[in-house]
């Protein structure tokens, strides 16, 4: 899969890194922006407060398959959104998904080393459920579906209680099964 990553940080860097070890061809586009024509999917991996300017930076980006991982810790979706996943599908006109927003990203290295697969919450359009679930499991997450894209404010709201968790016990990952999957 042509993957390009808007964001080269810890969550969007860590991705691109997990990706390419899985086979997957991966652009990376920090703030200087760039074309996205090329890409099967489209990662937004920057600040929750800098995603408009993010997208503002690329071309090429028209109707395709997006994954929104942006975070809103501390700030507000764009004026007249929910989330800034339903603010990006609105910019974009394409299957938009949220994924990837829930996880510490310094944890990324070692997904590996876990006995069994931690988890990763996704909600989002129906048409790109496939794409978002292969490519978490291809990151080393089993994908753990929550609804659709009307669900992601929620999902976004999550990550001050999840840094909340965080500041007691440290980073972390979470599975979610049927108890006799334990």
């Amino acid at each position: 899969m042509r993957i390009t990553v808007i964001g080269r940080g810890n969550l969007g860097g860590g991705l691109a890194t997990l990706w390419e070890a899985a086979g997957h061809d991966v652009t990376r586009l920090g703030r200087e922006g760039g074309d996205v024509a090329d890409a099967d999917v489209v990662l937004v991996a920057v600040p929750g407060d800098t995603v408009a300017a993010a997208l503002d930076g690329v071309t090429g980006i028209d109707g395709k398959t997006v994954i929104d991982a942006t975070n809103r810790y501390g700030v507000e979706p764009p004026t007249g959104f929910a989330s800034n996943a339903e603010y990006v599908k609105s910019r974009v006109a394409g299957p938009t998904a949220k994924s990837f927003n829930i996880n510490y990203a310094s944890l990324f290295p070692r997904l590996r080393e876990a006995r069994v697969r931690p988890g990763n919450l996704w909600c989002g359009d129906a048409e790109v459920r496939e794409v978002v679930e292969q490519l978490n499991r291809d990151a080393g997450y089993d994908p753990i579906h929550v609804g659709p894209l009307d669900r992601a404010a929620a999902q976004e709201a999550l990550v001050t209680t999840v840094f909340d968790i965080g500041q007691g016990i440290g980073e972390f990952v979470y599975r979610m099964v049927p108890i006799e999957e334990l």
